[in-house]
């Protein structure tokens, strides 16, 4: 391994706060040199944004950068240790067993941002697995990551996507990929948890100072800061689970490990969208009874943080009776958060303007409709904008079974709108501004993948392209905005760790 250097000047200023931590809480690692690296994309308007020198860097230069065959001068590179959470199941090591932080870097808005290798080989924390990741999951988490952030909903990003020109070995032989992942950190519940368990309080309290500096410093002049971070950690999920409701967007594996204390998505394994509206569904094929359901996304956020609580009660100052009391009420507000999330996203959705005690049970209905007639969930808010711009009511009509059922609705929807005092192109205009023409729907993903196994990436430009402005109907990709035929539905949706 060797310093990568263009001219006399660094590429990427690192500055490595989580590597300046005791080791403890990470191994130092290097990542593992692959074959034949070859570039498939590289994000130059991210790598603007971070402030990154890479405009001189042609695609062989960039490919042996994002594949971590050159190492880039500043960078200190580890695997961070984590536990968590599994289907309920816990597992005190976890650690990033084919992850590589590069290190991490201060944006252009002073942001501090991490730098991550995904797939770059084994770590101490591999637990017998190759450390490489497989084409198929990098295609996926690089256009589901950039529609979600184009969406508006925090995430983590893709800088890079590279083949490396070796095999993986999974249930078949696929390509090898190495995805580079921005986010605002990695520290995850299941980082916490991975101290917590050894009873290592100096530990948490580092770890706790740490996320305090990097993403709530607001609270680090409060004299017992713990129950503050908690509260703060748990008002940026319950925001961030309503806007995935609100899209359609289903996580697949919500374990602790899965979830950022920042408010970020991350890890798009086996995620996926609603083709039709069931709030039961379920994509993973790993998730046998539905734990991770869309339906149950809150109610398992709201689980998720129970467990980050226990690991802070250690760290604060009351009594451990006062300090569960304190943990359960601030559990029962992220309840409270949650529904007026939801239910502002909902109400945008629907074109309500103010806050009337009608709305909760208008949601409702229209969703209950939805259900019952199979309605595609994306393009049944879109064509009811339309309506509300001075549509006709049939293509909307058309998307559900109980026609008298939708009629009531819509008499009462009408009478709800009646009060609104913007012109219908101003009401379709903001209902279409929260409402997606296009999402990275499941059987484009698949046809993504396909592709790409088979050498060809312009499925994957396409769709990146069709997903960049998803609130806008193109012409050109009209395709995108389909919902798939019988022929083309997803059931299963896969890991592919």
């Amino acid at each position: 391994m060797h310093e990568f250097r263009e001219g006399d000047a660094s590429l990427i200023a690192f500055d490595n706060s989580y590597a300046r931590l005791p080791e403890r809480f990470f191994r130092p690692v290097q990542p593992r040199p692959v074959a034949a690296p070859r570039l498939i994309r590289f994000n130059a308007p991210l790598a603007d944004e971070l402030g990154l020198d890479l405009d001189a860097l042609d695609d062989d230069a960039l490919a042996r950068l994002f594949s971590g065959n050159a190492l880039p001068e500043g960078a200190l590179p580890v695997a961070m240790a984590y536990a968590g959470h599994q289907f309920g199941n816990f597992v005190p090591q976890l650690g990033d067993g084919r992850a590589v932080l590069l290190g991490e870097v201060l944006d252009r808005d002073g942001r501090r941002r991490d730098i991550q290798l995904k797939g770059a080989g084994e770590t101490p924390f591999s637990r017998q697995g190759d450390g490489r990741a497989a084409l198929g999951p990098v295609l996926r988490e690089y256009v589901v990551s950039e529609a979600m952030h184009a969406l508006g909903v925090p995430t983590t990003r893709a800088l890079a996507a590279v083949l490396t020109g070796e095999p993986v070995y999974r249930e078949t032989v696929l390509p090898g990929a190495i995805l580079t992942r921005v986010a605002a950190s990695h520290v995850r519940i299941g980082t916490f948890q991975y101290f917590a368990v050894r009873g290592d309080i100096d530990g948490l309290r580092a770890l706790a100072s740490h996320v305090i500096a990097r993403h709530y410093p607001e609270l680090a002049e409060f004299q017992d800061p713990y129950p503050a971070l908690f509260r703060a950690v748990a008002a940026r999920q319950a925001a961030l689970v309503a806007r995935w409701m609100s899209i359609g967007f289903i996580h697949g594996v919500m374990n602790t490990d899965n979830m950022t204390v920042s408010g970020e998505t991350i890890d798009f394994g086996p995620c996926a969208f609603l083709d039709e509206y069931d709030p039961r569904k379920v994509f993973s094929s790993i998730d046998q009874r539905g734990r991770y359901a869309y339906s149950n996304q809150p109610g398992i956020a709201q689980w998720n943080l129970a467990r980050f609580a226990e690991t802070l009660l250690p760290l604060m100052g009351g009594r451990e009776d006062e300090n569960v009391e304190a943990a359960n009420e601030a559990l029962a507000e992220f309840g409270r958060i949650f529904q007026v999330r939801w239910l502002e996203a909902f109400r945008a959705k629907l074109g309500l303007d103010g806050d009337e005690p009608e709305d909760l049970p208008l949601v409702n209905d229209f969703l209950a409709l939805m259900h019952r007639g199979e309605a595609d969930f994306t393009l049944t808010f879109r064509a009811l904008a339309k309506l509300a711009g001075g549509g006709p009511d049939a293509p909307l009509l058309a998307n559900f079974s109980d026609a008298e059922g939708a009629a009531d609705w819509l008499s009462r929807w009408r009478e709800r709108m009646s009060a609104d005092p913007r012109l219908p192109v101003e009401r379709q205009a903001a209902m279409e501004a929260v409402n997606p023409a296009v999402i990275p729907r499941n059987h484009r993903i698949e046809e993504v993948i396909a592709a790409g196994m088979a050498g060809d990436f312009a499925p994957f430009e396409r769709m990146l392209e069709a997903t960049a402005r998803p609130y806008e109907e193109r012409p050109e990709f009209s395709a995108f905005m389909e919902p798939p035929k019988p022929e083309e539905r997803v059931a299963r949706t896969f890991c592919g760790t």
